[in-house]
């Protein structure tokens, strides 16, 4: 195989490359945060299926699963291998990672790469299910997509990025430039908010969830746990109120109907888990959120309170849906682990310091530099311990 020296490419919230060694190490660097908060006692048997398991929460959340409990998981992901001197995506390298680990620690872990929005990928999982693990005690739903094609129809539905009812006029950052803009975003039409609930609600969700029932694959007791966000007033207008926000509440909605369902079926929960910013790929395309995580990360860093995916999903285990854990939940009937970064004290601050941004005070006021390495770590960059000058293989092992 070709061997090349691999550097980011980004343009804007846009990385076309990938560094396997530097992904590897992210997977490592996981793991061992989540080996701090092994528990003195752990099931004999666990198993845990993750749909979106390659990158962000539901990688942590499979780290976390196995690394805590010994859980054999099966990860459904849609990722894209090396070729030539072109890189693979970040989360084939991930999951390549995640599946030495499993092997090192004598723990299963299966994998289905393909779309899981699709009919065929939902049939191969409940399959491997019945062939491997026999059933789940845990599912985690992790899935974010541009699209979505509808199985029963085969109709396309795109998501949109905008605001609902009026226009978007916020403060934002140029992601090249590094500048503070204005950021100006039309409202969506009927049609986007339409195609964005398709493919960020419910919808999927739902199928799966009956589908799994209907198979008998889900364990006595299973929880079925959707991941999803709120976020502060100063993000309302573009994510929770606006399209993103719809399909938000659309999969809530659901969720409480499907808790219903397991309950009835297999004395089982579905619960929204509403979790924290945390900086993702598909989070750098929404106007203002990339400024707003500049400005809230280090107020939660000076009070020791940040938390990446890998320790709120270690916290997800612990406190709320492992082994023994009952789930404390909001009047709505969510898990709430955003709790830190929703603390009034901590949002009275991005508040004040919201106001007073300017281009001058950006500086101060604000830590892109953090957010600029973060966004390269997703990627495997800027990782401490890698030599990014040593010619790397790109192609990796066949998952």
């Amino acid at each position: 195989m070709a061997e090349t020296v691999v550097t980011p490419r980004i343009r804007g919230f846009i990385c076309t490359s990938s560094h396997p060694f530097g992904c590897a190490a992210n997977v490592a660097r996981q793991a061992k945060i989540a080996q701090a908060s092994i528990p003195s006692e752990r099931p004999e048997r666990y198993r845990v299926l993750i749909l979106g398991a390659s990158t962000g929460y539901g990688l942590a959340g499979r780290i976390a699963a196995t690394v805590l409990y010994g859980a054999e998981t099966l990860g459904i992901f849609f990722e894209k291998n090396g070729e030539g001197t072109k890189t693979g995506s970040p989360g084939y390298y991930n999951t390549i990672a995640f599946d030495r680990l499993a092997k090192e620690a004598g723990v299963p872990a299966y994998h289905i790469n393909g779309d899981a929005f699709s009919q065929g990928v939902r049939e191969a999982a409940i399959a491997k299910i019945r062939e491997t693990m026999g059933q789940v005690d845990v599912v985690i739903y992790s899935l974010a997509a541009p699209r979505r094609t509808d199985p029963a129809t085969g109709q396309v539905y795109s998501s949109a990025l905008k605001p609902v009812g009026e226009r978007f006029v916020g403060k934002s950052i140029d992601l090249n430039t590094e500048e503070l803009i204005t950021a100006e975003l039309q409202p969506a039409t009927e049609e986007e908010i339409e195609g964005t609930v398709r493919v960020m609600g419910g919808d999927d969700l739902r199928l799966w969830t009956e589908a799994l029932l209907e198979a008998g694959v889900l364990a006595q007791g299973a929880s079925i746990i959707p991941l999803s966000y709120i976020g502060p007033e100063i993000t309302q207008a573009i994510y929770r109120t606006g399209t993103i926000g719809k399909a938000k509440e659309h999969l809530e909605a659901t969720t409480q109907a499907l808790d219903a369902l397991m309950q009835e079926r297999v004395n089982g929960r579905a619960l929204v888990s509403v979790n924290k910013m945390v900086l993702t790929q598909a989070s750098a395309a929404i106007p203002t959120v990339p400024l707003y995580y500049s400005v809230v990360t280090p107020i939660l860093r000076e009070r020791g309170t940040h938390e990446e995916p890998i320790h709120q999903m270690v916290r997800l285990f612990t406190t709320q849906i492992g082994p023994g854990q009952t789930p404390l939940l909001d009047h709505e009937q969510r898990i709430r682990l955003d709790n830190h970064e929703m603390e009034k004290d901590v949002q009275a601050e991005v508040m004040q310091r919201w106001e007073q941004l300017t281009p001058e005070t950006l500086g101060t006021l604000a830590d892109f530099a953090d957010y600029k390495r973060g966004f390269r770590q997703l990627f495997g960059f800027e990782i401490e311990g890698v030599d990014y000058d040593i010619p790397v293989e790109v192609e990796a092992v066949a998952l």
